[in-house]
C-alpha cells in the first residue's frame, strides 16, 4: 500500500538530476513496473492464493484440525503477493536488458527451453507449499511472461545499428 508514495519519493529524489530525455525513458518503465506488480500481485491472491491455503488445510484428520493463525494467514498470503508481483515485472526486465543491449529478441527466443526449465525451477523456490499445482500456477504464468518479454523485446529492445551511406538514402 505504501509503495506509490516510496515511488513517489524517490522519484522526487531522482528526477532533478535527469535530463528532460531520461525523464520520458523513466516515467514509463516506472508506471508499467507498478501496473505489472499489482497485476501480479492481484493475479496471486485472486488465482493462486484459494488452492494454496486449501492446501495447507488439506491436511485435516479426525485428530487434527488446522489452527491457522492470523501471522501465518498473512506470511502466506504476502509471500504470495510479493512472489507474484516481482515475477509479473519480467517483460519490464527484459525490455530493460535489451535497451541496454545485454538481450534480444533472437536470443531468448533461441534459449527457449532453458528458460522454460528456470521458470519451473523458480516456481518450485518461491511457491510457500510444496505442493505441484501451486507450483504449476507459478511456472505456466512464468512462460506466458517469458513469451511476452520476446515480443516486447522485438518492439521495445535495443535497435541494431544498420550503417547508410549517403547514396542509398
Amino acid at each position: 500500500m505504501a509503495s506509490p508514495v516510496i515511488l513517489l519519493q524517490v522519484w522526487r529524489f531522482v528526477a532533478p538530476g535527469l535530463y528532460k530525455h531520461e525523464k520520458k525513458v523513466v516515467l514509463p518503465f516506472v508506471l508499467l513496473s507498478c501496473f505489472c506488480f499489482l497485476g501480479g500481485a492481484a493475479f496471486g491472491y485472486i488465482v493462486v492464493f484459494p488452492p494454496a491455503f486449501r492446501f495447507l488445510l488439506g491436511y485435516t484428520t479426525d485428530f487434527l484440525s488446522p489452527l491457522p493463525t492470523v501471522q501465518e494467514y498473512f506470511s502466506l498470503s504476502l509471500r504470495l503477493l510479493i512472489a507474484f508481483g516481482v515475477i509479473f515485472e519480467l517483460p519490464i526486465f527484459m525490455v530493460m536488458l535489451a535497451k541496454i543491449g545485454v538481450v534480444n529478441a533472437p536470443f531468448l527466443r533461441a534459449h527457449r527451453k532453458y528458460a522454460f526449465l528456470i521458470a519451473f525451477i523458480i516456481a518450485a523456490i518461491l511457491t510457500p507449499t510444496p505442493d505441484v499445482v501451486n507450483q504449476m500456477l507459478m511456472g505456466f504464468p512464468l512462460i506466458v511472461l517469458y513469451e511476452i518479454s520476446i515480443i516486447a523485446v522485438r518492439f521495445f529492445g535495443k535497435k541494431p545499428f544498420t550503417h547508410f551511406t549517403p547514396d542509398e538514402t
